[in-house]
């Protein structure tokens, strides 16, 4: 058994916060209360000045494996996560081969197991992810799936995307979109804008998610699926989003730790290490982000966690690959961003990192109360640190060298921990 005392638990299930110490016992919160340290407990944590609250669910990862595990395997992926806070994970289903049949799921869901942590594997829409045929979507539920996306490439043909819509509502599974049209880029990963033209680069417009957005929203409201918006970073799709929910579809959007702090000004001073899928676009944009997190437009803050190797983010701007990793500093830069600002309290973004993910995904997690999983995550709000180091094989990410505050000090997965500062002792 573990026993939390001192901390300040943060409930978005709830809505309440308030001092308490926790039991965990095997995988499920056994009591909060005060409780005396008497001897009888395995490990005790002290998680004075901390915050104690649900673990982060993160609905969008790229683990590399099966793949180019150079970049990350499922082991280092889940390292990064747990070191993040997060202690379940969605991986993505563009691997090497697509997440498109029961194998790969098999051996996805198996690994994840070995890790500590939840690794949960969403589907590919379509079969080898091209686009054209509709995977057995029932069979890829009853290997594992707990939704589906081809995020990475958009999918442009509307006939399968009403199919795929039609057949998620009744298995009632998540979609995950990735909105981009190709057909309105050039360069994809920068924003065509002030930058990409003193850059003499035509990038991607907004106009190229705007128009997938739109088109999804309205079929979603057709059908009745539910649809997550990935990785929104528009301020055009923040309004669409907004209309579409006023509406009644079923929707969802997340944002990344990315594209509600950085703008395309970045690519100017990190080069490829600011690009990604969608771009950062402009400070209204990111404004945009802001207040649709405020609002609840955006539900989720997700981290497209995306590692490349030093040897790919090296070449040239137009060739080297998008993406940056972001497990271990999502938490941290949304406190730093978005609550020390007063956009957000912490509680709002537990939510959004906990429990309304876990909603999306119906599981079971997002909440602390008896009998709840005993996944745990605490955190000192206000501990300055220095981003350096990764858990993760890669290091492609803007923020290494910046100062952020609030510092993950303990995850526990199952009633285990699963990572600790290591600054932090335990008590035995």
């Amino acid at each position: 058994m573990i026993l939390i005392k001192n901390g300040k638990i943060i409930d978005p299930g709830t809505q309440k916060e308030y001092p308490a110490d926790i039991i965990l016992d095997n995988s499920v919160i056994a009591g909060i209360g005060t409780y005396k340290d008497d001897g009888t407990y395995d490990t005790v944590i002290d998680a004075s000045g901390c915050a104690v609250a649900p673990g982060l669910v993160d609905v969008h990862v790229h683990f590399r494996d099966p793949g180019p595990t150079y970049k990350e395997d499922i082991h280092t992926g889940a390292a990064a996560a747990a070191a993040g806070g997060f202690t379940t994970v969605i991986t993505m289903a563009n691997t090497t081969p697509p997440a498109d049949n029961p194998e790969t799921l098999c051996y996805i869901i198996e690994e994840g197991k070995k890790t500590g942590i939840h690794v949960l594997p969403a589907a590919a829409v379509s079969k080898g992810m091209k686009g054209q045929e509709l995977v057995d979507m029932e069979n890829l539920k009853s290997a594992g799936a707990v939704g589906f996306t081809d995020d990475g490439i958009p999918l442009m043909n509307q006939s399968l995307v009403k199919q795929a819509m039609d057949q998620a509502a009744r298995l009632n599974l998540p979609l995950s979109f990735h909105e981009e049209d190709p057909a309105f880029i050039q360069n994809n990963g920068i924003n065509h804008g002030a930058i990409s033209r003193k850059l003499g680069i035509y990038g991607s417009p907004s106009l190229a998610e705007d128009s997938l957005v739109a088109r999804d929203l309205m079929i979603a409201l057709h059908t009745g699926a539910h649809v997550n918006i990935q990785h929104i970073s528009s301020k055009n799709a923040v309004k669409l989003v907004r209309t579409a929910k006023k509406m009644g579809a079923h929707i969802s959007a997340e944002v990344t730790p990315h594209h509600f702090t950085l703008t395309e000004e970045a690519i100017l001073e990190k080069g490829t290490l600011a690009k990604m899928n969608p771009p950062l676009r402009t400070e209204t944009d990111r404004q945009a982000l802001i207040q649709g997190l405020k609002d609840g437009t955006i539900d989720l803050i997700a981290t497209d966690h995306a590692p490349h190797s030093p040897e790919e983010k090296a070449r040239p701007l137009t060739e080297a690959p998008s993406g940056i990793i972001g497990l271990e500093t999502a938490l941290a830069l949304a406190i730093t961003e978005l609550a020390i600002p007063g956009h957000l309290s912490l509680m709002e973004i537990i939510e959004k990192m906990s429990l309304n993910p876990a909603k999306l995904y119906h599981l079971p997690c997002g909440c602390i109360e008896p009998g709840a999983p005993a996944d745990i995550v605490i955190f000192n709000p206000t501990k300055t640190w220095t981003v350096k180091k990764f858990h993760s094989k890669s290091s492609n990410s803007p923020f290494k060298g910046w100062q952020l505050t609030g510092k993950v000090k303990w995850t526990i997965c199952n009633g285990k921990v699963v990572y600790k500062d290591s600054t932090e002792v335990v008590h035995k």
